[in-house]
């Protein structure tokens, strides 16, 4: 167990300012060992942070936060972050309920400067926040920290485009931990590199700029030219040409070895000194530190509990991901049709064993989920069948896509909407409870919604081969859940459970369905018999559904997703224009999620099966019993 000596005495970045490069090298060693013993015991995102932390020190004994400001892209490399920043005795805690945040809050300290949790949203962010300083008269910096897969979302590049032709000082750190962009060649490249950071080098290039333009009457032509020279003869004889972030008009310094704290200092302060939008590229190696996170970094992205010794998780199952995978490579096999996309989220989404097999089938298009719709569009318009496999929270970021390039022109393609509800730990920006509110204002769209594998797996053969237009197939995190022995499953569009002469009934769908089932038997206990309506398809809603639970006293709905546009708004609309009588009571979700594990989240909800039997029994008020018999 390594020595935690400095760690313990840290409560802000000031206290790192005057660390020498020894203390400052064992101190990254005490945050590695710190974030892979909370991340082996919580869950999170281990491989990331690990390979920021020597970035992490070097940007907070440059910068002076929290007046600069730092904006971390996607924000689960941010762990080390926030252990400098006065939250290592609270880090245990960390994606616990009521605890720190897996990403950066606002709300949560002074020293996070904006909220992230999706990708590609850190330069658009962080120069608004540089505009308004400016406009402020505040002359603090701005930095925005982004990896290079994140770089591959549209928005970075309209950051970096509406930046870069500006005079704002404005600085981007890429932490690249996959390629490098530019290639630097022989030993002049390295030494004009070197000599590129060096303040005295930077002073001396301002102070001629400076000197120059001040002469009357020629000054400015006269600064001009001399720097087209300087460009002229580094192009043609140093072989240097302007890489893509020098076009964006960004000063580029760089690649620096992301792990070297010295080399990492220079280049800040280099970037701080530079006027104008700065570039500041760094190598970094995901997982450093921890065998078993480098040698494997991508399935090291984000993990549940681990054993530190081994590496393996604690607990495993086959989850609806894995499912997902298994169905499309069998699908694949016999029909040549079928392709995969993922937004960088192969392991993720179940599509690690589709990759490998269908090679010329599989579509890794990067963090570009706008992208990866309007593609598998093509895809369709070329008579291939694609499947999305994505996250629900992700495709959010598609909505435009869908509804303009996808839907209005009636193309077949399949949306696998994985994590569909409540994820849990990742809190905020990653429950899934938005997609089927805004896939209902589409038009050609239809939802199919499994809760078992083996509905899985009818209802994506049913996507693809007896579906028009686009079909969306919505399923959890994790595996399948309770379903009674005599539910017999069916192809309609919804399915009643239990006795249809009940005078109670209860509508839901997904998930849901299997804690219905556990409410039904703890409200037989006491006397309440119960049917349960099923909804198998979300959209269109079945008006036979609908008509057929007229003749029930009490309605309850239960929803894990948004209430406004869901579908227990759309089914209760339709019970009032047919006249419905009796009490219609609808749980849903009306406000943002925080982190917690997933059962706790839905107990709060209402949605857990102690809960739906808690309000129908209170609902109801003891007015039937098991020995009322409906006429």
């Amino acid at each position: 167990m390594i020595n935690k000596s400095f760690l313990q005495n840290i409560k802000s970045p000031s206290d790192i300012k005057n660390f020498s490069q020894q203390q400052l090298e064992q101190l990254s060693d005490e945050i590695r060992t710190t974030i892979v013993e909370t991340v082996s015991k919580n869950g999170g995102h281990l491989a990331s942070n690990l390979g920021v932390v020597e970035l992490t020190l070097a940007i907070h004994t440059v910068f002076d936060c929290p007046a600069d400001k730092i904006i971390w892209d996607v924000g689960h490399q941010c762990y080390a972050h926030k252990i400098l920043t006065g939250r290592y005795s609270g880090i245990h805690t960390i994606r616990k309920e009521n605890g720190l945040s897996g990403f950066p809050k606002r709300n949560e300290s002074i020293y996070d400067s904006f909220d992230t949790g999706h990708s590609s949203t850190s330069i658009s962010a962080a120069y608004g926040i540089c505009c308004a300083g400016n406009m402020n008269h505040d002359d603090h910096y701005t930095v925005a920290v982004i990896g290079d897969g994140a770089l591959s979302g549209g928005l970075a590049f309209e950051g970096l485009n509406n930046a870069g032709r500006s005079k704002n000082n404005f600085i981007v750190i890429l932490n690249d931990n996959k390629m490098s962009i530019s290639k630097n060649v022989g030993s002049m490249a390295r030494y004009l590199s070197k000599m590129r950071i060096k303040p005295s080098y930077l002073d001396a290039k301002l102070r001629v700029q400076s000197r120059l333009s001040k002469i009357p009457l020629i000054g400015k032509s006269l600064s001009k030219g001399v720097k087209k020279l300087k460009d002229w003869i580094r192009d043609n004889f140093f072989g240097h040409q302007k890489n893509m972030f020098e076009q964006f008009g960004f000063a580029y310094y760089g690649p620096y070895d992301g792990h070297d704290i010295v080399q990492l200092k220079t280049a800040l302060e280099a970037a701080k000194r530079r006027k104008g939008p700065v570039m500041v590229h760094v190598c970094t190696t995901k997982g450093k530190g921890y065998e078993f996170a480098e040698k494997n970094p991508k399935n090291f992205h984000g993990v549940s509990a681990f054993d530190i010794e081994t590496g393996e998780p604690i607990s495993s199952s086959k989850g609806y991901s894995d499912a997902v995978g298994d169905f499309l490579c069998r699908t694949a096999s016999v029909d040549r049709r079928i392709c995969a996309i993922t937004a960088a989220m192969a392991i993720g989404t179940g599509l690690n064993q589709f990759s490998k097999k269908f090679k010329d089938r599989f579509f890794d298009v990067g963090i570009a989920e706008e992208h990866a719709v309007t593609f598998a569009c093509g895809l369709a318009a070329g008579n291939t069948i694609p499947i999305f496999c994505v996250y629900s929270t992700f495709l959010q970021r598609s909505y435009d896509q869908i509804l303009h390039d996808a839907a209005m022109q009636n193309l077949h393609m399949i949306l696998a909407i994985d994590r569909a509800g409540i994820v849990g730990e990742d809190g905020e920006t990653h429950q899934g409870i938005f997609d089927v509110a805004f896939l209902n204002t589409i038009p050609n769209v239809k939802i199919f919604s499994p809760s078992s594998f083996k509905e899985l797996g009818n209802m994506m053969y049913k996507a693809i081969y007896h579906t028009e237009g686009v079909a969306a197939v919505r399923y959890p995190r994790g595996s399948e859940l309770y379903i009674p022995d005599d539910f017999k499953s069916t192809d309609a569009f919804y399915t009643f459970y239990g006795k249809r002469d009940s005078k109670v009934l209860i509508v839901t769908y997904g998930r849901m369905f299997s804690y219905a089932c556990l409410a039904k038997e703890r409200l037989a206990k006491d006397g309440i018999d119960v049917c349960i309506l099923k909804l198998n398809v979300i959209k269109p809603l079945s008006r036979s559904s609908v008509k057929k639970s007229l003749s029930f006293h009490d309605c309850f709905f239960f929803e894990e997703g948004i209430r406004n546009g869901g579908v227990g708004e759309i089914f209760g609309l339709e019970l009032y224009q047919r006249g419905y009588k009796g009490n219609y009571i609808l749980t849903a979700i009306d406000h943002y999620v925080c982190q917690s594990k997933t059962e706790n989240a839905l107990k709060k909800l209402g949605l857990d099966d102690e809960k739906m039997a808690e309000k129908i029994k209170e609902t109801l008020g003891g007015r039937y019993n098991a020995d009322e018999k409906t006429s």
